[in-house]
């Protein structure tokens, strides 16, 4: 597998709304574990939209594994233009310094948001540029990663097409195995 499309819930839906949360601590570290596993066997490239949450921290993730796999890239492909305008100006600082460091950023739709057929563009694009899914993901909590999900189920009709899950037993157990070391 050569690119990766990486998500998951946005912060709010995680119930952080801080960059100092230690829940944070922990999602990087399982998305690190995994793209480590990947990227040993020859990924190329993570593609992110640049949503807030799990996919900013995912290229954080990508920037800090660059040092050991040089040829890791991250895109960045957005909705549409200007996705942060709305946003906090700490909040756009941050999502502009993770921009600037980005292999690749483009937007989808070329103009500023006016619907939601944006979102499920940007959902279906992504899916058919990338061979195979990895999702920050609880199937009793429905969020925003569940329509990532829907598209690479119906991709997964027609076409092998793998979906790999971070899930939160997945985290209790990185918690609890980094906690019995302290």
């Amino acid at each position: 597998m050569k690119t990766l499309a990486v998500s998951g819930y946005k912060a709010h839906e995680l119930g952080i709304f801080d960059q100092k949360h230690r829940g944070i601590y922990y999602i990087k570290k399982a998305i690190e574990q995994r793209l480590r596993a990947f990227a040993d066997e020859g990924l190329e490239w993570v593609i992110i939209s640049g949503q807030l949450g799990v996919e900013l921290w995912t290229a954080e993730v990508v920037y800090q594994l660059k040092d050991d796999f040089p040829s890791l890239q991250l895109a960045v492909l957005t909705p549409f233009l200007q996705q942060e305008d709305n946003w906090q100006e700490a909040t756009k600082q941050y999502y502009q310094e993770l921009l600037s460091k980005a292999d690749f950023v483009d937007s989808i739709t070329k103009r500023p948001y006016e619907s939601p057929a944006q979102l499920r563009l940007k959902n279906e694009f992504i899916i058919s540029k990338a061979e195979g899914l990895l999702l920050l993901y609880d199937e009793e909590k429905i969020g925003s990663p569940h329509y990532y999900l829907e598209v690479a189920k119906k991709r997964q009709q027609t076409e092998d097409f793998p979906v790999y899950f971070i899930t939160p037993e997945d985290l209790d157990l990185l918690i609890s195995d980094e906690q019995s070391w302290e």
